[in-house]
Parts: structure tokens; C-alpha cells; sequence
């Protein structure tokens, strides 16, 4: 699996810059409308304000015209083409101002949608980074051979160095080390990998040396599936759109249409040019559709841009409307219900030894280790102020420890197989209860002997459960999903008040568990921070990521972002969304029947230019204006309220 291109990277950058322009020229054009408008009330003689108009509709406007004659070539009608004839038509009686403020509206509406709708193409293309590029492959006798991992085949053998990312998903035939499966599992801490045991690829190798034989092919490996599920699920988002650009087409059509019919038919009556050219082109002003372009999109933009001041990023509106939908909410438990960060919850000491001695022993044999359950033990004996002695002869012992010695004294701080037949059976009971409770447990010897034990665990984030209740307060179900082994699944579960948690789940496994649950007819939200969450997150209705410890992909494929990592913001969020529904449908309510009332008016009797101007332009204003509101303070505040 090779890394992106640089063609790749190259029209990435393209698209960007593309997206910042389309952002100036919309910006460009909204500053030569106030300065026009300010012109013309400053009583500037007209060739001023006309022509600082006609430079809006020139800024604003030569991308919508680009794209509706696309469409034109291409045989379509679309409301680019029908923005662009509108705001020309009002400039050809005299009305530029409405024309202006037409293009104006499209313009910043398509620039807010261009920069927010970025596709995730690339962050796909730097998950294809994780695998390597090259392997060690080990022939017959024994020999090292470097390959490229598209050469590797089932059953080859190959050697994984210390530090080395895993090539391909394999199984270990030989050695053993500690291998960070974070990526693929989503498992807090490395896990210890010994013969027998499976390992994937784009994982990271810990202090030891692995024999790994290939299990799958490069193309089919569980990295290569992540990108082909993200991938699958992208397209099926896509298509939904269809829907969206066949209204358009229509209603555009219909206006056209209706325009022609109002402009010809008295024509062929006998009627004059002048007034039947000014009645149809009154109708295709009041019949424009930027009332309820600005029905709709203030309100969402304000409530993105007022979570947003709130550490969330919604990305869309698309995505805003969904998250109002949302009955069902997925969690994955490490680094979101979690910090994703081990922290020792006991100390528990056999025989003579004392807690702090078990302790302040581990810390001093761990001080030399960059394992994070090392730095955990560091941190703890620093935290409760002991004296930490120094070690010597320090060893790491892949899949079981390390080992050094302390006040010359023998010390290893390990797995429970550390612990031995003449351990107390009370101490055996103890070590299982808390590996049964979602522990993870290590044993401490001295002089060969077992002194204690310590019990980390993954530390629960302060507000999960409160989060957690809110949601359930707003009708949501809520499910854990996760990497991790069904017990630790549980433990989280309950610390969280969360029934359903289902443990084990690879990349895979967490998207079949999203396209199940959606199953059942219910719109789907999946909480994330890892690569391995991106799958289940395309999949999903709503997808959020965590904005700080998240990886790129998921930031990347998320629909909502917490850019602080705080859980606690999501249920004030779909309150938020709530809110947002309600205005926008209020919104359309009212736009609709003045547009309905106006249309009506030109079809059966004279409306007046100026009060079809009025009216509808009127219009604008108070939905916008109402859609405004969401940018309050208070709007946020009600919705921590209202969760």
C-alpha cells in the first residue's frame, strides 16, 4: 500500500485554495453591496452606485453563472441559472439593488457550503501512511530479504524489529513483544504479543522482535478494508444529494416556465412589450427563491457558529439538520467515555511489604520504561510524594515487564504470571476481581518474590455520566462500542449508566454494529476519537470526533467536531440543532406564504414593482433577522438547560 501522490496532495491544496476563494469573492461582493448601498443613500450620483452594484454582481456572481451554464451545456436547469437570470432581470428594469442583493445571498450561501463540505479523500490517502511501505521478509534459511508489501503472499514470513510498524496482518510464530493496537482496536495500552497471537498491520512494535507470518494480502488487510468502508459509506452519503438537485431542477424549470407563460401569453393577445416585460419579470423577482434560501440557512449558520464559540464544530448544515434526528447515540469507549490515559486505582501489598514500599519499588524499576502503564506507576508515587530509589541493570522483558535491580536488591514489575503457586489464594482472587472489574493488573516481586500488586485503569472522563443522562433525558438510547475486551466493555458501562456495551469489535465489527442498530429505523450517532472508529463513523448518521486526541481521519470524517474533547457538550448540541429545525421550519412557513401571496397577486390582478420589491425583500429580512437570534448566548445556554 503506498502512500498518496503527490497529484493527490497537489489537488487537496487546489481544492482548498479554490474553497478560500470562493470565501473572498463572496466576501468581496458583500462589501461592494454596503458600499454601494451606502452610496446610494448618501445620494452619490448614479453612475457611482451602479457601478459598484455592477461589481457585486460581478464579484458575486461569475462563479454561479459559470455553473449554471455548466449545467445548461449539460442540459439542466438549476437554481445557479436561475439566480443569475433573476438578479440580470432586475437590473434590466431598473431594480439592481435586488439583483445585487440576490447574488450576494447565492454568493456567500455557496461559499459557507463549499468550505464546509470538504471531502475526506486525503485523510483516507494519509490512513494508507499507517502500513508500511517495505517489509523484512525471511526466506528458507533464515536469510533477510527487504520487499515491498505488495510482494508479500499468505504464509510468508516476516521479521518486525523493535520500534518497526507491522507490515501486514499476520500471526506471531516466533518471539514476543508489547504491540500498540490503538490504530486498529482502539485498546488504550500495548498488549502483549507472544506465538500465536494475531497482529495487523500499520500497528506499532514495542521492545521486542517479532516472526509474523502473513495472513492477507496487502489489499485485504484490516487497514486497507478501514479505507475501502470509509470510502463505501462516503458514496452512499453522496447519492442522497440526488434528491435534493432533482427540487431544484424543478422548481427552477417551473419559474422559467411560469415567467415565459406570463411574459408571451398577453404578448399573443395583443398586449404591450413594456408592461407584459415588467409583470413577468416582477414574477421572476417575488417568485425567486432567496427568501427561503435565507429562511433556512441564517438559522443554521448561526447555530454552527454559536456551538462553535462553544468548542463545536458542526461542519454543515446538512450536518446540523441531522443531528436533530439523532435517537441513538454509540460511544467508543478509549480516549471519548475515557481520558485514554492508564491511571493506578490500587495498591495492594502481600505479606510484610508495605503499600507505599510496593509502590515506590515498581516506580523506581519503571522510571527507565516509556510504556504508559510505566509512566501511570511514576506518576502515581510521585503524586503521594514517595521517595523513589534509584534502579540499576534495567531489562525489558517483551510481553511480561521489566526487570532491574533496587537497593541491590532483584525487582520486576510484570503480568500475573509473575505471581506464583504459593502466592495466597486470597491474593489470586483479588488479582481476578479486578481484572473481572476491567482492570488492568501488574504484580510486583522482590527478591523473587511476589510483594504486591497494582490495578490501573482507564480513568472515566469526570462528566461521561452526566452526559450520558442528559442524552437519555432527550430520548436518546445510548450504546458503548469498543475494541477492548467485553469486560473492560462492561466496567464502562456501568460507571457511565450505559445497559448495552459491546466489546471486541474490530474496524469492521463497529460499522456492521452501526449498520445494525440503524437498522431498526433509528437515526444513529457514533462518539469517536480513533482510526478505527472511521469506518463505524462514515456509517453513521452523525459522526463526532474528538477535536484534541482525535486522529486525523476521524477529525476528517466526523460531521461534528468537540474541539476540547468535551462529551458534555453533544446533548446541548442536538438541543441546539432542535432549536435550529424549529426556526428554519418557521421560517419556511412564513416565506413560503408571502411568496405564494406575491406570485398570486401577479398572476390575478397589477402588483406594483416596488411593493413586489418590498414584499419580498421584506420577507427576507425578517426571516433572517429571525434566524439570527441563534447566535444568542442564551440560545446555548437554554440548550444546557434543555438537555
Amino acid at each position: 500500500m503506498a502512500a498518496p501522490s503527490r497529484s493527490v496532495r497537489r489537488r487537496s491544496l487546489l481544492a482548498t485554495a479554490w474553497d478560500l476563494a470562493e470565501v473572498r469573492w463572496a466576501a468581496l461582493a458583500l462589501m461592494l453591496f454596503a458600499v454601494g448601498g451606502i452610496a446610494q443613500l448618501a445620494g452619490a450620483p448614479s453612475p457611482v452606485w451602479w457601478a459598484l452594484y455592477l461589481a457585486c454582481y460581478a464579484a458575486g456572481g461569475w462563479e454561479p453563472a459559470w455553473a449554471g451554464l455548466q449545467a445548461l451545456r449539460e442540459k439542466t436547469l438549476d437554481v445557479d441559472v436561475l439566480m443569475i437570470v433573476a438578479a440580470i432581470a432586475a437590473a434590466a428594469i431598473g431594480q439592481v439593488l435586488d439583483g445585487a442583493l440576490l447574488i450576494v445571498i447565492f454568493a456567500t450561501s455557496g461559499a459557507l457550503e463549499a468550505f464546509v463540505t470538504r471531502r475526506t479523500a486525503d485523510s483516507v490517502g494519509a490512513l494508507l501512511e499507517l502500513a508500511p511501505d517495505r517489509a523484512t521478509r525471511l526466506d528458507a534459511s533464515g536469510t533477510t530479504v527487504g520487499v515491498g508489501v505488495e510482494e508479500l503472499v499468505v504464509g510468508d514470513l516476516v521479521l518486525v524489529r523493535p520500534g518497526e510498524r507491522i507490515a501486514a496482518d499476520g500471526v506471531v510464530v516466533d518471539g514476543a513483544s508489547d504491540v500498540d493496537q490503538a490504530t486498529i482496536t482502539g485498546e488504550p495500552l500495548p498488549v502483549a504479543r507472544q506465538a500465536g497471537a494475531d497482529v495487523f498491520a500499520g500497528t506499532v512494535n514495542g521492545t521486542g522482535s517479532l516472526t509474523v507470518r502473513v495472513t492477507a494480502p496487502a489489499h485485504d488487510s484490516v487497514v486497507a478494508r478501514i479505507v475501502a468502508l470509509v470510502e463505501e459509506a462516503s458514496e452512499t452519503k453522496a447519492k442522497t444529494q440526488l434528491f435534493i438537485e432533482k427540487v431544484e431542477e424543478r422548481y427552477s424549470i417551473v419559474v422559467v416556465v411560469a415567467t415565459l407563460l406570463i411574459l408571451g401569453i398577453p404578448l399573443l393577445a395583443g398586449a404591450a412589450f413594456q408592461p407584459s416585460l415588467l409583470r413577468a419579470m416582477t414574477f421572476m423577482i417575488v417568485a425567486s427563491p432567496c427568501a427561503v434560501v435565507l429562511a433556512t440557512m441564517p438559522p443554521l449558520l448561526a447555530a454552527i457558529a454559536n456551538a462553535g464559540r462553544h468548542g463545536v464544530l458542526i461542519k454543515s448544515a446538512v450536518a446540523l439538520e441531522n443531528l436533530r434526528t439523532v435517537e441513538v447515540v454509540a460511544f467508543d469507549k478509549t480516549g471519548t467515555l475515557t481520558l485514554g490515559t492508564p491511571l493506578v486505582a490500587d495498591v495492594v501489598a502481600l505479606d510484610a511489604t508495605s503499600v507505599e514500599e510496593v509502590l515506590a519499588v515498581a516506580a523506581a524499576a519503571e522510571q527507565h520504561s516509556e510504556h504508559p502503564i510505566a509512566r501511570a506507576v511514576v506518576e502515581a508515587a510521585q503524586a503521594r510524594g514517595l521517595d523513589v530509589p534509584a534502579a540499576t541493570g534495567f531489562q525489558a522483558m517483551p510481553g511480561r515487564g521489566v526487570a532491574a535491580s533496587v537497593d541491590g536488591r532483584p525487582v520486576t514489575v510484570g503480568s500475573p504470571l509473575l505471581l506464583d503457586e504459593q502466592t495466597a489464594a486470597d491474593a489470586q482472587t483479588r488479582v481476578v476481581a479486578y481484572e473481572q472489574s476491567g482492570h488492568t493488573v501488574i504484580v510486583v516481586t522482590i527478591d523473587d518474590r511476589p510483594a504486591g500488586f497494582v490495578a490501573l485503569t482507564d480513568q472515566v472522563r469526570d462528566t461521561a455520566r452526566a452526559t450520558v443522562e442528559r442524552l437519555t433525558g432527550l430520548g436518546m438510547s445510548n450504546v458503548v462500542l469498543t475494541g477492548d475486551h467485553q469486560i473492560a466493555a462492561d466496567h464502562v458501562g456501568r460507571q457511565v449508566a450505559i445497559a448495552e456495551a459491546r466489546g471486541g469489535l474490530l474496524p469492521d465489527g463497529k460499522a456492521a454494529a452501526v449498520t445494525e442498530l440503524k437498522s431498526r429505523q433509528r437515526a444513529l450517532m457514533l462518539v469517536g476519537d480513533g482510526i478505527n472508529d472511521a469506518p463505524a463513523m462514515a456509517t453513521a448518521d452523525v459522526a463526532v470526533a474528538m477535536g484534541r486526541g482525535g486522529s486525523d481521519l476521524a477529525v476528517q470524517t466526523a460531521d461534528v467536531i468537540l474541539v476540547r474533547d468535551e462529551i458534555a457538550a453533544i446533548p446541548t448540541s442536538i438541543a441546539l440543532a432542535r432549536r435550529a429545525h424549529r426556526v428554519v421550519r418557521a421560517n419556511i412557513v412564513f416565506a413560503a406564504c408571502v411568496i405564494v401571496a406575491l406570485v398570486t397577486w401577479d398572476f390575478i390582478g397589477h402588483l406594483p414593482l416596488p411593493l413586489g420589491v418590498a414584499g419580498h425583500e421584506g420577507s427576507t429580512v425578517v426571516v433572517g433577522l429571525n434566524g439570527l437570534r441563534m447566535l444568542r448566548k442564551s440560545v446555548w445556554r437554554d440548550g444546557n438547560i434543555a438537555g
